[in-house]
């Protein structure tokens, strides 16, 4: 089913800040548009705490707060929001088709916005101790793991912000790196590294989650250099 049997001017994917800026934009400049947020809108901003490098916030805001009103101005100027996902699309035409659901959207354009994803490690125990201790959002679960020692894996901004967020409710916090530095802003690191709850494991790599009685109870480690492998 077309929705509404039109052909709009621009299709806009996802709804980040990416997104919602290329709908104020199309918005401003009268464009018919439509923006398919997917069934949770703001993308990774949403499970983000303090947000600093954003223009305009010099003593930072909150990722949420920052998306709803990014949402809220997109949509004041006139912006369609379809808070549903998209199923596919066919871009080789002169007319662009995107399906969501029972609906067609149709236009002679189309904006990807659609972001990042967390990515899994694919090691053994990962899957089977998903959301049993694996987690892939600190500020969703973070409250679970209260006075209990964490491991977070990685190197750049979101694995140092996850790490100080996590020093909230954790007894400690383990950064698990396979290189020597950290990928992360300086800010970053340096605020990580000055937290007296979290310690670093330079130059390993996470070859197995371990558990007991269906619950996260370790992790195998092996180190990049050397290739000696330890438990943690």
């Amino acid at each position: 089913m077309s929705a509404g049997n039109d052909v709009r001017e621009l299709i806009i994917i996802g709804s980040g800040p990416s997104g919602y800026t290329a709908a104020l934009y199309a918005a401003r400049a009268e464009l018919k548009q439509v923006v398919i947020e997917g069934a949770q809108f703001g993308g990774a901003l949403m499970t983000t705490t303090e947000v600093e490098n954003f223009p305009g916030f010099p003593d930072a805001v909150m990722g949420p707060e920052l998306m709803d009103s990014m949402r809220k101005q997109a949509e004041r100027f006139g912006a369609e929001l379809v808070a549903e996902d998209v199923e596919s699309a066919d871009l080789t035409g002169d007319i662009k088709v995107v399906r969501v659901g029972e609906q067609e959207y149709r236009a002679k354009a189309v904006i990807v916005a659609t972001g990042s994803a967390w990515r899994p490690m694919g090691i053994p125990g990962e899957q089977e101790f998903l959301g049993r201790g694996v987690s892939s959002c600190a500020t969703c679960d973070g409250f679970f793991f209260r006075d209990m020692d964490i491991a977070v894996v990685g190197g750049g901004d979101s694995a140092m912000e996850e790490a100080t967020f996590l020093t909230r409710f954790a007894r400690s916090v383990t950064i698990i790196h396979r290189r020597d530095e950290f990928r992360a802003s300086k800010i970053m690191a340096e605020r990580a590294l000055a937290n007296p709850k979290i310690s670093v494991r330079w130059n390993s790599v996470v070859t197995e989650v371990v558990g007991t009685d269906g619950k996260v109870s370790g992790a195998r480690l092996k180190d990049t250099v050397t290739g000696d492998e330890s438990n943690l």
